[in-house]
């Protein structure tokens, strides 16, 4: 490579000193509001579902930690289970969320479906904090169609009209979210079904040839 460019690290070579992930995450990143905000909730006490007893016997993952996940996608307009697993095997930001675990599209789905109504109070809540603190800021605010917008002047008192507008905008929002993942992963799941399907009409069929002949 030309002198005249910047060359990045040899990928082959082995580090003295391993990065770690706080280096590629700095302070200001918000997914270290997502991380500070779910490690202050009582998960119990708002109603989610415990996922530690695992009938396969191996360790589950904390619900904590599945949180996490659907908080970083919905403000990221992550709208499938498939593609929340998917970004938390390639996205740096998630990788230092979750600790470097990676759990399956099916656990991050399950958790949706055992926890609607828990899930759509903690989005709430956090949304309404982030725009209360100025985490939210500028003019508006994109989420999953539906839009925040920012105060101005963070010197403006909030009139109770535009904190109750505000809450109808988050609550409009997160449902139309919730809803997407819901039909975005019953599609996956037709789909892989369908596709699936001529090869398993072929064993019926094989299997039914068989008992025929006894």
């Amino acid at each position: 490579m030309s002198d005249k460019y910047k060359e990045g690290l040899n990928r082959s070579q082995q580090l003295l000193f391993p990065p770690s992930l706080n280096e590629y995450v700095d302070e200001a990143n918000p997914v270290r509001a997502i991380d500070d905000y779910v490690s202050l909730l009582d998960l119990k006490r708002l109603g989610f579902s415990d996922t530690s007893n695992s009938l396969s016997g191996q360790k589950s993952y904390a619900p904590k930690l599945l949180l996490k996940i659907y908080i970083y996608g919905y403000l990221n307009k992550i709208r499938s289970s498939r593609n929340l697993e998917k970004e938390n095997n390639r996205n740096i930001e998630l990788m230092w969320l979750t600790a470097g675990l990676k759990p399956t599209y099916k656990t991050i789905a399950d958790f949706r479906k055992d926890n609607p109504k828990a899930l759509k109070q903690v989005f709430k809540e956090f949304i309404l904090l982030c725009k209360g603190i100025g985490l939210i800021g500028g003019e508006i605010v994109g989420l999953d169609g539906a839009f925040l917008r920012a105060n101005a002047s963070k010197n403006t008192l909030i009139m109770k009209r535009t904190i109750d507008e505000s809450i109808k905008q988050a609550e409009s929002s997160i449902q139309e979210y919730l809803t997407t993942l819901e039909y975005s992963d019953e599609e996956t799941v037709t789909n892989k079904l369908s596709k699936n399907l001529p090869r398993n009409l072929e064993k019926i069929l094989k299997k039914k040839q068989s008992l025929n002949l006894i």
